[in-house]
């Protein structure tokens, strides 16, 4: 069943200058060279975004393509020079400045990379604080804030002061105000870039760990497509303010739009974003060593695979829908990207 669209922006551009909404509404597309001669920048240019209710989409791109600057007009953090966007099929654009903060405050949660924590506050009171604004009572706010500080796993510290935190600790405090008052969607800008290697792995499983708990939906930013192909079920890819291309990972890796898209992509191991019903055959009679589910990465599934005699049958919601051998994963992580048997063959 397909799921229901929770944030829609249509031809959305965000352009800084003098009379930038004059020249907007004269030039509808203005090319790059237009925009220069009017002394205009194109932050954001013709966006259209579809995101969808329970599903992480990345927003990806290097500095300066315009993908902070897009998220912060979905939210109208910054207002768009042009286009339209809704919310739950509301028009974002119309709202007063009063509904618009009721929206943030009741069903918007925001992460940023500076974690921006108050310093004089507690681990408690800073999670507790955006029910604090709504003016929810003391024991209640409390109450929810210890409930999500124990889900980010930082029972026993509610006592401890920002300070006293390392960086991971303090960007899980961040993600457990943004949570407190049960967001419907969650922006997240480059959460963990400021993080050590190692602590941007372990919050990005504990990401992942609170989505599938909560089901979320999330529109998160980063440069790194590593951390993207991790995370998201579909990517979109910025450029110069433009997106160009929407896919899932699988899509981005097997069919990129362009060149720029496909040279992201090319130093990214197979095996860690094609699926396996990416690369499986169609279903034969068997024996089978087992059965492994469609949507599992074939890096996460190799060494079983691979010391099979036999094919794993691949399921798809309890019915078998094709099967995968010790050959079709290696073809992948040795770069032969078809992996099932047609791919092999014309390899």
């Amino acid at each position: 069943m397909p799921r229901a669209r929770k944030l829609l922006c249509r031809d959305v551009w965000k352009v800084y200058g003098p009379d930038a909404s004059d020249f907007l509404r004269q030039t509808p597309d203005p090319s790059d060279d237009a925009l220069r001669d009017a002394g205009l920048i194109g932050a954001v240019r013709a966006a259209n975004v579809e995101i969808r209710e329970g599903e992480i989409f990345v927003i990806m791109g290097l500095s300066g393509s315009g993908k902070s600057t897009l998220v912060r007009c979905l939210s109208r953090l910054v207002e768009p020079t042009g286009g339209e966007i809704e919310f739950d099929g509301e028009d974002l654009l119309a709202m007063t400045g009063a509904q618009l903060t009721e929206l943030r405050r009741r069903k918007i949660g925001m992460v940023f990379q500076n974690f921006a924590l108050l310093p004089h506050l507690t681990v408690l009171q800073n999670v507790a604080f955006p029910l604090d604004v709504q003016g929810v009572p003391r024991t209640t706010r409390e109450a929810r804030a210890h409930e999500m500080i124990e889900t980010v796993g930082l029972k026993g510290r509610e006592d401890y002061f920002p300070r006293q935190l390392s960086g991971g600790q303090q960007q899980r405090v961040g993600i457990a105000r943004s949570l407190v008052g049960e967001p419907e969607i969650w922006f997240l800008d480059e959460p963990f870039s400021a993080l050590d290697p190692l602590i941007r792995r372990e919050m990005q499983d504990e990401f992942l760990r609170l989505q599938s708990l909560l089901h979320k939906t999330i529109v998160f930013i980063t440069h790194d497509f590593d951390e993207a192909i991790r995370l998201a079920d579909r990517i979109a890819v910025m450029k110069d303010g433009r997106i160009v291309q929407t896919a899932t990972p699988e899509e981005l890796v097997l069919n990129p739009a362009t060149d720029y898209v496909a040279e992201f992509t090319k130093h990214i191991p197979r095996g860690k974003v094609l699926s396996l019903g990416a690369v499986m055959a169609p279903l034969g009679d068997g024996p089978f060593a087992g059965d492994l589910e469609v949507g599992s990465r074939v890096a996460d599934v190799a060494d079983v695979v691979e010391a099979a005699q036999r094919p794993y049958r691949v399921m798809s919601e309890g019915a078998p829908v094709g099967q995968v051998d010790a050959g079709a994963v290696i073809d992948v992580l040795i770069g032969r990207i078809g992996g099932g048997a047609e791919g092999r063959a014309t390899a």
